[in-house]
């Protein structure tokens, strides 16, 4: 990682990468991004835009990053970019993100769809999607997370976030009540006018649908719902949809309904059936992501035990998660992961679950044979949550392309 916009904007420039020709639509915050950029992907295919979309991390291979109408980009596209990229760069070096977003960049100008949606991959203030001049920021929500690169608190984090802002360009923001230092952000760039879809929503009194307003370019309230409460979070919606109506792509209740069926993204709050029984998985990973997950959780019960599979990074708050989770899951199913240097030991997990009085935990070398040691105990009804890390959700997806667990690993 070496963070900075230097060396990333000579090599744009050199390839004629910028200014970009599209509306574009930049997507910074802790948690919420890959949703919200899921969800404003798939409207505007709905309303029939063209859309070339970059995110990050991807969890089976590499072609996720980078979309042109909501189809990953083949191999050849993206081995093509890499080979201009590598001549126009010389001697100036570049991380593997910086490539990834150059490829993106250079994919889109050849495809040349109608609008482009950037997902930001660290901060925003010197992360290299801020390259690009938005014509539209969002915000997602802000939380505690990669401390060591955006600081220690919600503020300064805020603050890095805000930096892809530009000045009399709208923003939304995905919390209804951002803290003080976005808002400060905001007021300093000059970025205008600021729009908080959240805080219009409204929860049925089941908690099991929503209803919200936005605000159309002339100003007028449009109200929008009710809509279910699925795995998709009502203010990454908001956002998404809000958004849209600023790029001036005006939509019907049906169109943003049909949207949401197509638009959960990989590893969030995903559903999948196995073997007759349930699987969650979700990539949550800090504190607030995974209270999202578990409040998901209360409001879609199972008729059975719920378990879950974790396995997560050594500089998470560990603890913190293991609190909220308390009295969450029937057991936990723990697994190192051999070769992540990053990697929590399932050891340490489990002594820290042990001393919050959880029991019922099976440790496991690696995520595959946490997952068969988990679906050996598995009885109908009962579902697995998996989450802690994309790692680990990328580890268990193309094992439960069969519909019955074979043997345990060894």
């Amino acid at each position: 990682m070496d963070l900075g916009l230097e060396r990333v904007a000579q090599v744009a420039h050199a390839l004629a990468l910028l200014p970009v020709e599209q509306p574009v639509v930049t997507v910074a915050g802790t948690n919420g991004k890959g949703s919200t950029v899921a969800v404003l992907e798939g409207l505007l295919g709905e309303l029939g835009y063209r859309t070339g979309v970059f995110t990050s991390p991807h969890l089976l291979q590499f072609n996720e990053r980078i979309r042109v109408d909501a189809n990953d980009v083949p191999d050849a596209d993206i081995v093509a970019a890499f080979a201009a990229i590598d001549a126009a760069r010389a001697a100036v070096s570049l991380t593997y993100f910086e490539f990834s977003l150059l490829a993106a960049l250079l994919v889109f100008k050849q495809r040349k769809p109608d609008i482009l949606v950037l997902e930001v991959g660290l901060g925003g203030r010197l992360d290299a999607v801020n390259i690009v001049d938005c014509s539209i920021a969002i915000i997602t929500s802000i939380a505690l997370d990669h401390q060591e690169w955006l600081g220690d608190n919600l503020d300064a984090i805020a603050r890095e976030k805000a930096g892809i802002l530009r000045a009399l360009k709208p923003v939304v923001v995905a919390e209804a009540a951002p803290v003080p230092g976005l808002l400060e952000s905001i007021a300093a760039v000059a970025a205008a006018p600021a729009y908080f879809p959240a805080r219009d929503i409204e929860l049925s009194s089941d908690g099991r649908e929503w209803t919200s307003s936005l605000l159309q370019r002339d100003g007028e309230q449009r109200r929008i719902g009710p809509f279910e409460m699925g795995a998709l979070v009502p203010e990454n919606i908001c956002a998404a949809a809000q958004a849209a109506l600023l790029l001036g792509a005006d939509f019907s209740d049906a169109q943003l309904a049909r949207a949401l069926a197509c638009s959960a993204p990989t590893g969030r709050r995903q559903l999948r059936r196995a073997g007759g029984n349930e699987y969650i998985l979700d990539v949550a990973h800090n504190s607030a992501s995974v209270q999202k997950l578990l409040e998901y959780l209360i409001i879609n019960p199972c008729y059975g035990k719920t378990l879950c599979l974790f396995s997560i990074m050594a500089d998470k708050d560990i603890r913190g998660i293991v609190d909220l989770a308390e009295g969450q899951f029937d057991a936990w199913f723990l697994a190192d992961q051999p070769g992540n240097a990053r990697a929590a030991v399932a050891r340490d997990v489990a002594s820290l679950l042990n001393a919050a009085g959880q029991t019922m935990i099976s440790v496991s070398k690696n995520i595959r044979q946490a997952l068969r040691r988990a679906q050996t105990v598995m009885r109908p009804d009962d579902r697995l949550v998996v989450f802690g890390s994309f790692y680990t959700v990328a580890a268990v997806l193309p094992l439960l392309h069969t519909d019955q667990p074979d043997s345990e690993a060894s």
